[in-house]
């Protein structure tokens, strides 16, 4: 008997100022995210393991919650605890948090963050509270199949880690990768590899990002699913002979942005995708990567109640579906955004 796991990963969490605002409820300080997720919880509901990357700090109310460094003009973020419990509503089991923004409210911010994810049970790895958690690591167990997490970022946005603390943040350090690489492949049947890399706004790998996968690759890493860029790099499976792990891997070089608002006004900064991958064990315990497809969502922003309103949608079932709020320029877009998603990333689309 064959056992089938589905594991489903999105890109960037992003929280700006107009998006937090739309979840304001009325001029209370409290928040209600759900709405932004709902179009798109039953494709997250439906796979074994839900992934995602948070980069947003879960640092405590403020005032302002989108700031910007002094230093380098570069957004800090913060978020209402709310979209804690709004994405483990939304499906996500896994949040890596190692990327360019987990320590923009310091180490306190860090640290709290870990503390609202364990709260609302969403598992996380990527950034450590101790040096002590910072050497365990994320393993879960799905129809008897073991997964192992990894996650790594290339910087921290030039805020130093505290002294003596490097354990912090997984860094991306070729030889504390292939390190935990080594100690984890014999605890697992597949290991994901999250990594926070790659040049903003590039829509292919770099050469730097391409050798390193390679070298993950050859090394036991069997999934790699790429974030940063806020836009889509291409996906494809790979065959490593020799290499310890699964005989086929799998790499996205960059998720996109599962949800933001449009980032220097270009229009693929607002489109990503929900990655699908299946996995399976055959009655000998052999276990493969057996296949991928992805949907390509949209960042919908419309005007309700004289507020503005986000919302993540899966384009193909609201090209053909639309509700109320889907005006003839949205679907315009939609069919748009579609077209540059399913050219870029090739594959099976749904």
């Amino acid at each position: 008997m064959t056992t089938k796991v589905t594991i489903a990963a999105v890109g960037d969490i992003l929280m700006w100022r107009r998006q937090i605002a739309a979840a304001r409820l009325g001029k209370s300080d409290r928040f209600s995210f759900d709405g932004m997720f709902r179009p798109v919880a039953p494709y997250l509901r439906a796979a074994d393991l839900t992934i995602g990357n948070l980069e947003t700090t879960l640092s405590g109310r403020e005032a302002q919650y989108e700031r910007r460094n002094r230093k380098t003009g570069w957004p800090m973020f913060n978020c209402p605890d709310e979209l804690a419990s709004a994405l483990k509503r939304a499906g996500f089991d896994i949040l890596t948090t190692a990327n360019n923004h987990c320590m923009d409210r310091g180490e306190k911010g860090l640290v709290r963050t870990l503390r609202v994810l364990d709260r609302h049970n969403l598992a996380h790895t990527g950034t450590f509270r101790t040096q002590e958690a910072s050497r365990k690591w994320l393993i879960k167990q799905v129809k008897g199949i073991k997964f192992g997490i990894l996650a790594y970022t290339y910087g921290t946005n030039r805020i130093p880690l505290p002294k003596g603390k490097p354990w912090l943040v997984n860094r991306i350090r070729k030889p504390k990768i292939l390190r935990d690489l080594k100690a984890l492949r014999p605890l697992v049947d597949v290991i994901i590899v999250a990594l926070h890399f790659g040049q903003e706004f590039k829509r292919f790998p770099t050469a730097s990002q391409r050798s390193l996968v390679r070298t993950l690759f050859a090394h036991g890493a069997d999934i790699i699913l790429g974030a940063h860029p806020h836009v889509l790099q291409p996906m494809g499976f790979r065959q490593v002979s020799g290499a310890p792990g699964l005989k086929k891997k799998f790499v996205i070089y960059s998720l996109g942005n599962f949800i933001s608002d449009r980032m220097l006004n270009r229009l693929q900064s607002e489109s990503g995708a929900i990655l699908n991958l299946t996995i399976e064990k055959n009655a000998r315990g052999h276990v493969s990567l057996a296949g991928a497809s992805y949907v390509p969502t949209w960042v919908h922003k419309r005007v309700q109640g004289g507020k503005l309103r986000f919302r993540v949608l899966p384009i193909r079932r609201y090209l053909r579906n639309p509700d109320a709020a889907i005006s003839k320029e949205d679907r315009r877009t939609m069919r748009r955004v579609w077209h540059n998603t399913t050219r870029h990333l090739k594959g099976k689309a749904r």
